[in-house]
Order: C-alpha cells, then structure tokens, then sequence
C-alpha cells in the first residue's frame, strides 16, 4: 500500500513497452488540453489494448493477474488488459519515468493524495463523462471523493481504510492498558505517552520499546501527517485555503513526537527504522505497539503465527506469537479524532495525444473492472480492507475470512472519524504542499528524530518556506 520508498531501478524495458502499446492505442492529434472531457463513447467493437502499471496491492494481488486479464478478455471479447507488475519500491518511479516522458500507461495504482501532482503534469485522464451512470453508482460516495479534483474525476478508488496503530495484546494487557476502552473511545496524547512508558521492558540488557514508527525515507511523512491530522490539521490547508503547517499546533506537535524519543519509549535510533524493519521488531517483540498498521496486518501477523506453530522456516526469524489489536492515533492539543483515511486506486492517463472517444471508454471499463466486482472483493478480503462497492460487496458475501471482531469494531469507530477528502483544494495548491513536504518538511523531520534539527528550527524552516511559497496571506497565523 502507499508508500513505501521508491529506489532508483532501471525502466528502459517498460518505457519501450508502454511506449509501444500504452496509452498511445487508439489516439489522434488534437489540440484539446490535457484532462479535457469528452461525450461518454458508444461500444465499439474495434480491437484495443489497455495497459496498467500494477504494484503488489495485496499479499496475493499480483498471483491472479493472468486470471484478471483473461476474464476482462471474457468480458469484453475485442480488449486486451496487458499488466505490468512493479513493487511497492519502484511502482512510483517507473509511473513518474513514464509521465516525465509523456507515455503514462493507461492504468496505473497509486495513493489519491497524488493526483494533484499529476494534474499540474497534464497527463491524468478526466474521466468525469465517461463513466457511466451505473459504475458512479455502485460506489459508496465518501471514498469516490478522494479520486477527484474540481470538477474532474481521475479513476477510480480501490478502498478506502484507515492509517491505525497496532499493538501486542498480551504486551498491552500486562501493561495495564484497557485496550478495548481505547479502541472505543480513543485516547490523548498524555494517555498514549504514559501507556507506552509503561510498555517499556529491558531484559537480559535488550529493550522493548512501548512504541515503534517506521520513519526512513518517505515514510517519515506518513507519521507526521498521520498525527497532524489528529492536531487540528486534518490537510495542509484549512477552509480557507490557508497552509496550515505554521500553525502553532504544528510546533506543538513536532514537540510532542520528539518527547516519546527523549522519553525512551521510542528507539533512539527510529530515523533508521523502515517498515520491514518496524514489522520485525513488532513480530520479534521489540516493540508494544507499532504504526502505521492497515488491517491486513492482522492477516499477516495470524499468518506468521501458523508458520511458528507448524515450525515453518519462512515464518520471521526469533518471531513470537502475536494476537495483533488495531488501535487509534492519540488526539494531540485538545483536537477531535480525524482518522488518516488511505483512498488509494486505478488513476487514469493519457499521453501527449488526446485518445479517442472510444479508447478513453475502453480504459474506463478496465479501470473499473479493476476496482469492483470479484477483483476488488478478492482482492479487499485479502487486506481485511473494507468494500466500497456494491458489486464487491455482493462478490465478497461468499467468501469467508476469519477476523477479531474488536478489530472490525474498532476501525469502523475510525471510519466514522475519517479525515474527509478535499477536492476544493486547487491541484497548484496542492502540488506546491507536495513540492515543500519533499524538500523541507522530510529532511527537517528526519532530522528531528535524529536529534539533529530541533522542533523550533524545524517550524520556523517550514515557516519560511511556506511563506516563500503561498505568500505570507496565504499561511495559518495563530
């Protein structure tokens, strides 16, 4: 899912394969600006190929791919759906090798938050009038927002779930913390920095922390917008399209993050810590609680728990049974719970030419067999993710899985608190956030929680750059 760091990987192969058969299939010269809608196109039964840039959205997501394309085939006889898998560590630096390029595929899976960026690059397909009546209407309405900007609509979201915690329960019941109170109620900043004190143990001269975030590379990003969220900054412009970051709750904020270092119920060491690294510690039980955690981190965690029973040597090395506990971020400042909602999905694209009325619907229809019916169930159950279609959800009513019903409790009481989507914020707007967030907010963060840059410099930084880049009447000044 979103987000871990993209490493620097050869795409000459995909670049001459998307090239040769992406979104280029079936278009024409035309002037018509980028994004542009057209009338929703009538069937055709002319031959077509769409292609899609598909990372490992699920455990076993990438498994069935010759599966999806033949039944699309069987669907639509005269389409081809030709996927290119990636990993979770390259899918962004081959979609962006192939914008800079103006050769997108068709289809490519990515986080909602990034469709502003690829506005401003002119190549995302508005797809607004020619989806039909009946895709709109299968979806759940909150999660279709986040695939929008303005006006437009540029795909469709594959589910929606919410950016929690996770914790150990037999670690969290010996600390004395009454995890289903948290789980109903949620808890304070204050709550959460003395519960994870106490989850402190050293053993044997080995630590166990109480709480453990993985803050290497990019992913330094999602924990600092995870909690803001919960600060009284939901977005990084409040309703008045004011940038947010330099409110006074965001230095509060960056204090309170670096005091559960200085406390020692962090490692000191976090800047190190990646997500392969946070998932092991958690398994291994180096760590009480761990973040960001989606709800397939149950199925993994069981999974594992299968392996140690059965003395399988795949399960992780000098792991530990783990009955994993979904829980809340803590609310910081006095501020109401606004749960860091996840709308990833299938974004659309066009090249440098505006394709035809007929490929543009055609591509429509493989984004959206993508992201409903039998693919989507399949593919939601095996996150633990929630349906946003009513086509997956009648899909998904006979397929059993097995999960804690605290924890189905739990991140629906998180749902109902969902940040919610923001498409009044113009794409400029938000591809200038984007441009601040990359070059000042995570190196200053990451030096935080290295100790290098403290909480005041690292404001007073953002400060001065939002200044420079929204003008000081287009910052929060409280």
């Amino acid at each position: 899912m979103k987000r871990k760091m993209p490493v620097l990987a050869s795409v000459v192969a995909l670049t001459m394969a998307l090239t040769a058969c992406g979104s280029n299939s079936g278009t024409k010269e035309t002037t018509t600006p980028a994004g542009s809608t057209a009338p929703a196109a009538t069937a055709s039964t002319a031959k077509d190929t769409i292609t899609a840039l598909l990372p490992p959205v699920s455990p076993n997501y990438q498994k069935n791919f010759e599966q999806i394309s033949k039944d699309f085939t069987a669907l639509y006889p005269n389409l081809t759906l030709k996927i290119e898998p990636a990993s979770w560590e390259d899918v962004k630096q081959k979609l962006d090798t192939q914008v800079n390029a103006g050769s997108p595929p068709d289809i490519a899976f990515g986080g909602s938050d990034g469709i502003p960026k690829y506005i401003e690059q002119g190549l995302l397909m508005d797809i607004t009038t020619t989806a039909t009546p009946e895709m709109i209407n299968d979806y759940d309405k909150a999660p279709l927002e986040y695939m929008k900007n303005g006006k437009g609509l540029y795909g469709f979201p594959a589910y929606m779930e919410v950016h929690a915690l996770g914790g150990n329960k037999e670690m969290l019941e010996k600390a004395g913390i009454d995890w289903k109170k948290v789980q109903t109620n949620g808890w304070t900043y204050t709550e959460f920095r003395d519960a994870i004190k106490k989850g402190v143990v050293t053993e044997n001269g080995k630590t166990r922390y109480g709480f453990v975030f993985a803050v290497k590379g990019v992913a330094a990003v999602d924990y600092l917008g995870i909690m803001a969220k919960n600060a009284g900054m939901p977005h990084a412009f409040n309703k008045d399209l004011k940038y947010a970051y330099t409110s006074k709750n965001y230095l509060g904020l960056l204090k309170d993050l670096r005091a559960l270092i200085d406390d020692g119920s962090m490692p000191k060491e976090l800047s190190s810590v990646d997500a392969g690294k946070r998932w092991n510690m958690f398994l291994t039980g180096q760590t009480m609680i761990t973040g960001k955690g989606l709800a397939t981190f149950e199925n993994s965690a069981k999974t594992n728990n299968a392996k140690i029973k059965a003395a399988d040597g795949s399960a992780v090395k000098d792991s530990i049974p783990v009955d994993y506990i979904v829980l809340p971020a803590p609310t910081f400042q006095g501020a109401k719970p606004s749960a860091a909602t996840v709308v990833d999905g299938y974004m659309t694209f066009r090249g440098k030419k505006e394709p035809t009325a007929e490929h543009k619907a055609n591509v429509v229809k493989a984004a959206y067999f993508l992201a409903s019916g039998k693919v989507a169930a399949t593919t939601n159950n095996d996150l633990f993710a929630a349906h946003i279609t009513q086509s997956s959800k009648k899909e998904a009513a006979n397929m059993k899985i097995e999960r804690n019903p605290d924890n189905v409790a739990a991140v629906d009481n998180m749902l109902k608190n969902a940040t919610p989507a923001r498409s009044d914020i113009p794409s400029e707007l938000s591809a200038k956030a984007i441009k601040l967030e990359t070059e000042v907010i995570v190196p200053k963060f990451q030096g935080l929680i290295a100790g290098e840059v403290t909480p005041e410099a690292m404001y007073e930084a953002v400060k001065t750059a939002a200044i420079a880049a929204f003008g000081a009447d287009g910052i929060v000044k409280d």
